[in-house]
């Protein structure tokens, strides 16, 4: 062993059954493992839909819908916030391989076998080369490219297409978790408790214990959270295609559909996502949820010319709640612009201005949405009344020299 390799090194490997390996770069401890999930998900076989893909990452090319190309990515760091003093100790790929999940991870037993690592991971990275990550784009991959860049000898690896999937889970379940924390996803999505793991604040000075000297067995409940980590986004990433493959079909709830329906319209997919909202306003939402839904429908048929459901959306809508103003702003433009009603728009822009004065009076004082609000009811009533002042005169005008 060189004389920088800490002592534990060798018991680590012991433990994990892992080994050294060795590439013109050097050396690195490698461990690979074979997982028969059974958490409730299965790989997808053949290609992932073209609809499904443009749901997900409509940057992404055509290799990204072959599920044999992906590569799930994990790194364990010696820094949460990232910066090119912080290295990636460890890191952890998986890609579905025999019904299963394949994993592999890299270990720099010392700062000198980063170069090594990096290589190797470059090696599987060309393999296949659709990235898929937790976060990956905000911090994995960012950090990972900066430490290529830093050996001025391995260049970064580019991936085809990057996925990342904290984007689509908080679409689809913040509002029902709160957090949309991996271990929290996993637990409520599913349906898998990882039990005890090590708290993600206490990996670095675990790894720098190591490198001082100090045991290995504080390691190995790393590399388990990173194989922990690798399997629960395996197992995320085919409960997300399932969804959005057949929202109705694998969805559980009103709100998975609303969290779909939230990534059509994101995607342009105007029509499924109206479909979707209407599916989840026919269930059970959160009250706030419901009133967010019911505004979003109300837009889309606005813009696909419904007005009729616009219309009916926005009187349900009504009241002193974000969505209920705005509902009296829409159905006082319908009024005066669609149907022109002047008189009942204006009677509308009064309806609100009483509701801000109720709010107003219950609060003790407007919050400023309220206050804004109120100020642009106040000018539209006083245009309305100048436009309604202009046509008493011109039909005046007009009985006087018939």
């Amino acid at each position: 062993m060189a004389p920088d390799i800490p002592e534990g090194s060798a018991r680590l490997a012991e433990i994990l059954g892992a080994s050294a390996r060795g590439n013109r770069y050097g050396e690195h401890l490698g461990l690979r493992r074979w997982f028969s999930e059974s958490i409730g998900w299965e790989p997808p076989e053949g290609e992932i839909a073209r609809a499904v893909l443009r749901l997900l990452a409509p940057e992404a090319g055509a290799e990204a819908r072959d599920p044999r190309q992906w590569l799930f990515l994990d790194t364990e760091t010696t820094g949460l916030a990232g910066g090119s003093g912080t290295y990636a100790f460890l890191v952890g790929i998986a890609w579905w391989d025999a019904g299963g999940l394949e994993v592999e991870q890299f270990f720099m037993r010392e700062h000198s076998e980063e170069h090594s690592l990096l290589a190797a991971l470059a090696e599987r990275m060309a393999e296949r080369p659709v990235l898929v990550t937790f976060n990956g784009k905000s911090f994995d991959w960012p950090l990972l490219e900066t430490r290529y860049r830093m050996t001025r000898a391995i260049p970064p690896p580019a991936p085809r297409a990057h996925l990342d999937f904290l984007h689509p889970a908080r679409n689809l379940w913040r509002l029902r978790l709160g957090s949309v924390r991996l271990p929290e996803l996993e637990r409520h999505v599913l349906g898998w408790n990882r039990g005890t793991d090590v708290m993600s604040e206490l990996i670095p000075s675990i790894y720098y214990d190591f490198l001082r000297g100090g045991p290995a067995e504080p390691l190995v409940p790393i590399f388990h959270h990173n194989q922990m980590d690798l399997r629960g986004l395996a197992g995320l990433a085919a409960r997300v295609l399932a969804l959005l493959g057949d929202p109705e079909a694998h969805g559980r709830d009103a709100l998975e559909l609303y969290g779909v329906s939230r990534i059509c319209e994101r995607r342009g997919d105007v029509a499924r996502a109206r479909t979707l909202y209407e599916r989840s306003l026919a269930g059970e939402l959160p009250a706030e949820t419901g009133r967010a839904a019911q505004r979003q429908l109300a837009w889309l048929a606005k813009r696909g010319g419904d007005l009729g459901l616009a219309r009916e959306l926005w009187e349900k809508l009504l009241g002193d709640s974000r969505e209920g103003l705005e509902a009296y702003e829409q159905l006082a433009i319908y009024h005066e612009h669609r149907a022109r009603d002047p008189h009942g728009a204006r009677s509308i822009v009064r309806r609100a201005l009483a509701e801000l004065g109720k709010a107003e009076c219950r609060a003790g004082v407007g919050s400023n949405t309220q206050r804004q609000s109120r100020a642009r009811f106040e000018r539209r009533l006083a245009r309305l009344e100048r436009k309604m002042g202009r046509m008493l005169l011109d039909a005046s005008q007009s009985e006087a020299t018939s």
